[in-house]
């Protein structure tokens, strides 16, 4: 039985992506709070409904509009995901929480290194940013990211998938370059520079100051091969697709689907310092799960 308080809940239980206590704990305070001079009236739900009412979103997958009657209706919990999306609160949430957690895993609070790499998604019909990317042979968007060597995200920018990875870099390269002044090294792969167009390593070099290395694959490796710094940031596209809102892009805006990921990142970070572990689906927990209650079952 969950001991969550779920107090705010119109009723029944919390669900598995609400916020445990531990976690609201740990968010609470960098939640923003509203000025009552300005005047207004009374809100009827809690900012700890309204996160996990958009938590429901994320990890279901579901739309909008089927959120389940016990958390918020659906255009109130749309409408705040809205505003913090506007107003900058899921990205300086996000950046706090990044802090706390490498803190914790007694790493400086700014990163110096970094990895870079571009994820294919395919999308639902419509919205904008949409292409064919013709390596990866999808139509839909790319969502370029440089994250941190524990795989914490950094940037991001979502674009069109027939966008160029080198293309893609450069925008966030130079996000990054402005948001982390830290960071003089970034892992990349060889689609960021090869024989036909290597500008890249040197704009970065000259107009950022950031060395870019290109972590190559040897030549006789045949398959799939883990590969050294590069596979932090593959590992933390994986993460984000656990979240079935993220396992296609769903958005018809570019900008909400940045700020979705950023939301399945700070749910990701909450669980760590809350110390708890993330409620994946994975088939070793599930045959886990069955054989102790064939065991239950025999014992009885």
């Amino acid at each position: 039985m969950c001991q969550c308080d779920n107090s705010e809940a119109v009723s029944g239980p919390c669900y598995p992506s609400s916020l445990t206590d531990e976690m609201w704990e740990i968010i609470r305070p960098l939640l923003p709070v509203r000025d009552l001079r300005k005047g207004g009236g009374v809100r009827k739900y809690g900012d700890r409904l309204v996160l996990n009412s958009v938590f429901y979103v994320l990890r279901s997958g579901c739309q909008w509009r089927m959120l389940p009657h016990d958390l918020m209706p659906w255009d109130a919990a749309h409408r705040w995901f809205t505003k913090w999306r506007r107003d900058g609160t899921w990205g300086r949430i996000h950046d706090e929480l990044r802090r706390q957690v490498r803190i914790g895993a007694g790493r400086d609070p700014e990163p110096s290194a970094a990895a870079i790499d571009a994820q294919s998604i395919k999308t639902s019909e419509g919205g904008e940013a949409r292409g064919f990317d013709a390596g990866k042979r999808t139509t839909g968007r790319k969502r370029h990211a440089i994250v941190d060597t524990m795989g914490l995200l950094l940037v991001v920018a979502v674009t069109s998938a027939s966008v160029q990875d080198r293309a893609g870099g450069r925008t966030v390269l130079a996000q990054l370059a402005v948001g982390f002044r830290t960071i003089s090294l970034v892992w990349a792969d060889g689609g960021y520079a090869n024989s036909v167009d290597s500008t890249l390593l040197s704009w970065a070099r000259d107009a950022l100051n950031i060395v870019v290395e290109i972590v190559k694959r040897t030549d006789d490796v045949k398959g799939f091969k883990v590969l050294p710094r590069r596979w932090v940031v593959e590992r933390t596209f994986g993460w984000l697709v656990r979240n079935r809102r993220l396992a296609r892009d769903y958005e018809r805006l570019t900008a909400t689907s940045e700020a979705m990921i950023k939301v399945a990142m700070i749910r990701l970070m909450l669980t760590r310092l809350a110390g708890q572990p993330s409620r994946w689906s994975h088939e070793s927990h599930r045959k886990t799960a069955r054989t102790k209650t064939i065991e239950d079952l025999i014992a009885a």
